[in-house]
């Protein structure tokens, strides 16, 4: 009987947990059960809001879907006084907000996605090993230029000796390195055949500085015109070239090559070359390299052409200064851009000119004597470059005429193909 205190603990304290269970369930209350409210009861709204869960991010205000959806105000034309008028708007942090002028309307261009010739271009580029100083500079109009109405309209840069320049201007987003890689002794074959199977009626050779070399890239740039030429004669062949370091012989074996046009740009006006271009390249030397290749080939053996940046700070009597220096030496060519601003590091934006500013550059020019100018915000020195001088040609074979025009025929269908355009077609 001793043990019966001991089983009657035993039997009593699984009675006592079963109990005390029952009891909290009775109490507890579960969150898909409301409670019970009287029917006259109202539910207070504003003790049933939930508290905001956390979020990360710090800016909580959202734009409407209306503004990221094209209306019918936008597609409307704006009158010019609007549509010139430069915007800010207010970035960064809230403790280090600055004011940045955003890009003007008539700057945006679309994405780049390009028709079959584009694609077909990039695809044979990456192929072959082949740069573009289209994609290097980032030109906003590569989707324009690669695609066109149709191959024989479709123009392309290829920029030879790599993609890595010995020099470094302000302007430029191209590679730099004082030691290159060294030249692709198959890039002349590489780029003729691939010329020769686009189709393109106009071609553009421009190239990095390759200061690294004795004669600055002049010999393989005229043996990759000459594969050229000698695998299709009908395209036709610009060459944009650097100074060679003012080395006017390596000037004439690139003039002597069979091209078609020698481009060389000065990029800005005189006063400013020292802070926009590399400082081994001066206005002057430029002038000497345009200036010798009329020497060489005879005013009317060769058509020269440069291009000039607006937009750095230039002012009206430099710019006016810079092309009378340029007709001095007998420039055919010129074309007027505006700069952009590749990345940070590379030198603001000083004005933005408007396309009435860059029309008035133009009719300056032609007056001044220009056989044609190309004047327009994103207007490069490679942009459509075959325009006028393939109307030309062509108006050459309808007449029966071989060969180059006189600087007087030039003239004439210069205005042939600005009455052309005018008119629409």
């Amino acid at each position: 009987m001793a043990s019966s205190p001991a089983c009657l603990h035993r039997i009593r304290a699984p009675l006592q947990r079963a109990l005390s269970a029952s009891l909290i369930a009775s109490s507890r209350s579960y969150a898909t059960i409301p409670e019970a409210t009287s029917a006259t009861t109202t539910p207070d709204l504003s003790t049933t809001i939930t508290k905001r869960r956390p979020t990360y991010f710090k800016n909580t205000t959202l734009a409407s879907l209306d503004e990221f959806i094209a209306n019918s105000s936008a597609s409307s034309p704006l009158p010019p006084t609007e549509a010139y008028t430069l915007r800010t708007a207010e970035v960064g942090p809230a403790s280090n907000r600055r004011t940045i002028t955003r890009l003007p309307e008539w700057l945006k261009t679309p994405i780049p996605a390009g028709n079959d010739h584009y694609k077909s271009i990039k695809k044979d580029l990456r192929g072959l090993g082949l740069h573009t100083v289209c994609e290097e500079a980032r030109c906003p109009n590569i989707s324009e230029c690669w695609g066109g109405s149709d191959k024989s309209a479709a123009t392309a840069t290829i920029m030879l000796m790599g993609d890595t320049c010995t020099r470094g201007c302000r302007f430029c987003s191209v590679k730099t390195n004082r030691k290159p890689p060294p030249l692709d002794p198959h890039e002349p074959e590489h780029t003729a055949e691939a010329l020769a199977r686009w189709g393109l009626g106009y071609v553009v050779l421009t190239s990095v500085d390759r200061d690294d070399l004795a004669d600055g890239g002049a010999r393989h740039f005229a043996e990759t015109i000459s594969k050229i030429k000698s695998k299709k004669p009908s395209l036709l062949v610009e060459a944009l070239t650097g100074d060679f370091r003012g080395d006017l012989d390596m000037v004439k074996i690139v003039a002597q090559s069979g091209l078609d046009v020698y481009a060389h740009n000065v990029e800005t006006v005189e006063g400013l070359t020292p802070f926009v271009r590399d400082r081994r390249a001066t206005f002057r030397q430029s002038l000497k390299v345009l200036e010798h290749v009329k020497t060489v080939m005879g005013q009317d053996g060769m058509i020269t052409k440069t291009s000039i940046m607006l937009g750095l700070g230039e002012q009206e009597e430099e710019l006016m200064d810079a092309l009378t220096e340029l007709r001095k030496v007998g420039v055919d060519v010129v074309t007027f851009g505006q700069y952009m601003r590749p990345t940070k590091r590379h030198l603001k934006v000083e004005k933005y000119v408007t396309p009435d500013e860059f029309e008035m550059w133009r009719q300056r020019a032609l007056d001044m004597g220009f056989l044609y100018v190309a004047s327009g915000p994103l207007v490069r020195s490679s942009y459509k470059a075959g325009e006028a001088f393939i109307e030309n040609v062509l108006k050459q074979r309808a007449n029966g005429r071989k060969g180059m025009v006189s600087v007087n025929g030039k003239l004439n269908e210069a205005a042939v193909v600005d009455e052309l355009k005018s008119e629409g077609r």
